[in-house]
Formats: C-alpha cells, sequence, structure tokens
C-alpha cells in the first residue's frame, strides 16, 4: 500500500553523503524547504580514504562548517610520495583560491558532521528512509518525487512505503545510482572504473602531517617480486588511528582480475616498521568499494532529476578523489535550483535547472578528460614504475604532477604550471 505524505518539500534530497548534505545545506541556506533521505543512521561508515584535499577543505569554508582541531580534524601540509626508492614531501602550493592545507576526518563522523550541519541550517534530516525509485508524472514522464520505505539499521522494511513529491530531486545516492537506474540512466563503459580498499590501524604516527603516498607495491620482498598494479596510502587521523588503503585503476569499466585484498595484505607485509601496521593493531576488516570516475553517468540534469557525486561518476580519474567533486556538485545544483525556482514559468525554471550540468562540465569536464587520458598511461605497472623511477627525482615535474593530479592550480592566472594546466583542461574535450 502506497500512503501519501505530508513532508512535501521544494527539493527532495536522496543521500546524505557530501554531494547530499552539501546540496541539502545551501538548500536550506537559500531559504528553501529540503527534505534530505538516508537510508542508514548516523554514525555510519563509508569506504574512503578520509583525506580531503585544499580543494574540498575550500568547499567546507564556504560552508561554514567548523574545521578546528578541536571538532576532530587533522590538516596535513602536503603529500609525502614514496617510489622508485625515493622519498619526496610536496607541500600543497599556495594559490588564492584554495587553502594550503588538507584536511582528514574519519568517514564515520565526516559525514555525520555535515549532515547536521545541513539540519542545523534548516533541511530536514530522515535516517533510516530508504528511497526505492523515482515518482513520474504519468503524462510527461517528469520526476515529480520518490518512493521510499522506513528501515531498521539492517536495511529490514519497518513499515509501509511513502511517497514525498517536490519540483526537483536531487540524486545523490552513491554508486549504486538507484534513482538514475530508474530513470534508464546507464553507466558508460568508456569511463574509467577504480577500486579502493582500505582499514584502519592504530599507530604511534597518528599525527603525521603529511598524506603518504606508495607508489611501488610489491607481492613479496622488493627486487625479488612482482610490481603489483596500484598505489597505496596512510592519512593519519589524529585519533591514535591511521586510514591505509590501497586502490586501482582501469581505462575501462571492465571487471578487474586483480585480488585487492591479498594485494593489500601483500604491501602490509612490506610496509615501514615505524607504522606498527601489525594484525594486533588492525581496527576491523578490509574494505572495498568502487569509484565511478569521469561523469560516467549522465545527463546531470533531466526531467526533474539531478544527479550528484558517485551517483554521475564524479570521481577523479587522476587520484580517486571523489569529496571534492560531490560538494562542489551540491553548491552548484543548489543555486541553480534556487535560480529555477524563482522562475515564473516552466519554463524559465527548466533552462535555470540545465545550469547545473552546463556549470558543472565547464568546470571539470576538459579535467576529467585530461585524467582518462592519464589513466591510459599509468594504468599498466611498467609505465609507472618507469615514470617513477625518472620522474620523482625532478621537483619541477612532481610539483606539475602535485598540482595536476590534486586538481590545485590556479584557473586564471597563477604560476607557468597553473597556466599550462588550465590551458590543456580548456582544450580537452568535453567529458
Amino acid at each position: 500500500m502506497v500512503i501519501a505524505a505530508h513532508d512535501d518539500a521544494d527539493v527532495i534530497v536522496v543521500g546524505a553523503g557530501p554531494a547530499g548534505s552539501a546540496a541539502a545545506f545551501h538548500c536550506a541556506a537559500a531559504g528553501l524547504d529540503v527534505l534530505l533521505l538516508e537510508k542508514a543512521s548516523f554514525p555510519r561508515d563509508k569506504i574512503c580514504g578520509d583525506g580531503l584535499t585544499p580543494r574540498a577543505v575550500a568547499e567546507l569554508v564556504r560552508m561554514g562548517v567548523p574545521i578546528r582541531e578541536q571538532d576532530g580534524w587533522i590538516r596535513n601540509k602536503g603529500l609525502r610520495v614514496l617510489g622508485g626508492g625515493h622519498r619526496l614531501e610536496l607541500p600543497w602550493p599556495e594559490l588564492s583560491s584554495y587553502p594550503s592545507y588538507g584536511l582528514a576526518k574519519a568517514r564515520t563522523s565526516f559525514d555525520h558532521t555535515l549532515a547536521s550541519h545541513a539540519r542545523s541550517a534548516g533541511a530536514k534530516l530522515l535516517e533510516r528512509t530508504n528511497v526505492t525509485g523515482p515518482l513520474r508524472d504519468e503524462r510527461s514522464g517528469r520526476v515529480v518525487g520518490v518512493t521510499a520505505r522506513p528501515v531498521d539499521d539492517d536495511g529490514r522494511r519497518t513499515g509501509d512505503e511513502v511517497v514525498y513529491r517536490a519540483p526537483v530531486v536531487i540524486a545523490a545516492d552513491g554508486v549504486s545510482a538507484r534513482l538514475a537506474t530508474g530513470m534508464g540512466l546507464q553507466k558508460r563503459d568508456d569511463r574509467p572504473m577504480g577500486v579502493a580498499v582500505r582499514t584502519y590501524f592504530r599507530t604511534p604516527r597518528h599525527d603525521d602531517p603529511w598524506m603518504e603516498s606508495h607508489l611501488e607495491l610489491w607481492d613479496g620482498a622488493p627486487g625479488r617480486s612482482n610490481l603489483m598494479p596500484g598505489y597505496g596510502w596512510i592519512f593519519s587521523l589524529g585519533d591514535g588511528t591511521a586510514n591505509v588503503g590501497l586502490g586501482s585503476v582501469s581505462s575501462t569499466a571492465a571487471a578487474t582480475k586483480v585480488d585487492y585484498k591479498a594485494l593489500f595484505a601483500a604491501w602490509m607485509r612490506n610496509a615501514p616498521e615505524e607504522w606498527e601496521f601489525t594484525e594486533d593493531n588492525q581496527l576491523g576488516p578490509v574494505r572495498g568499494a568502487a569509484l565511478p570516475m569521469g561523469f560516467n553517468r549522465g545527463p546531470l540534469y533531466g526531467n526533474g532529476l539531478m544527479l550528484a557525486g558517485d551517483s554521475a561518476g564524479m570521481v577523479s580519474p587522476f587520484n580517486g578523489e571523489g569529496i571534492a567533486y560531490g560538494l562542489q556538485a551540491g553548491r552548484v545544483a543548489a543555486d541553480a535550483i534556487s535560480q529555477g525556482l524563482a522562475r515564473g514559468t516552466a519554463a524559465g525554471r527548466e533552462r535555470a535547472f540545465a545550469t547545473y550540468q552546463r556549470r558543472m562540465k565547464d568546470d571539470l569536464g576538459g579535467y576529467y578528460t585530461l585524467g582518462r587520458q592519464f589513466v591510459r598511461i599509468i594504468e599498466h605497472p611498467q609505465v609507472m614504475r618507469l615514470l617513477t623511477k625518472h620522474g620523482l627525482p625532478r621537483p619541477l615535474i612532481m610539483q606539475f604532477v602535485l598540482k595536476l593530479l590534486s586538481d590545485c592550480y590556479e584557473p586564471r592566472g597563477g604560476d607557468l604550471i597553473d597556466r599550462v594546466i588550465a590551458g590543456l583542461a580548456r582544450i580537452a574535450p568535453d567529458a
């Protein structure tokens, strides 16, 4: 039985991850009536590296999220890169567009912080609400809301299905993209797909000020074994623990045959002893997740439905970063919706809503296209090893690589490196 709900809103946001909570916050701050639906209850975990680049930090600053140390954040000053027998520390660049530091915070508390911030701005948050599909107008086919049902913490249904209605719906429902697939929007197999696995360890180096990246992963002792595809990370969280994981990427969405948990175990056998990554210090199992990249699903807006975050494949092919782009998408979507709902005609509303896709593609389309080409080059371990051996000793090259891979460059102006990257992104075809 379907029961009509009385919780109609100006906008419904499905999923209270970074993209959804950012969208809910910005919409509520603009004075809109917002309904934010989340299938789990907070705090809840998500598979992630837990590290935030300066680009993501800038979005948190725009939202007014408290990012002090006493609020559970740890700042990092840049990236420490290890590979090819080299060890290099690369500070985040000094830019006018982004701060010169990154942050880290476990997703169990990070997502809860953002959802609470959206609620404090006026968004109505409904947890344990599993959205089952889009609600469509019978004549036009336009999305006019969603159907949902209450569930318990294990995802079991606890009540009757409910209908929530709104003029526009934001699908921020993650890699499953249930709303998008319900509208027939299938992912593109010619876009990169990443896989990441991670766990947590107690470690005496929990307050290390650098994000650490290992560009070489071996299936035995270095020099006497095979080089494995992928890269590893160690992100200190400042609370006695570190997020430790590894990722790999393919230039297409084809299934990978890599045993990532075995690969992770092999890496841990060779991990630096000073981190103390032992079985006794491991907190929880090694868990994995897919990383949809490079706008692998679209359109970003159509028929009353906007896609934001992982549901639209907004993960960077360069580094697996998704939070910064999810936060950005939430902000841009909220602006388009606010402008659209202020228009006096349906046609005017749709024109304003459509600016969301154009703005996101204008800003990220060329950059993601460069990322697809980058993946085709480095997905072969031999090439990655060659680049690591000969590129790491050259500071200018590594400064270019840091800005390119982290998407931390001045889009206009800046130094020569900034202008080169910005120029390449502008001339690359739209993703």
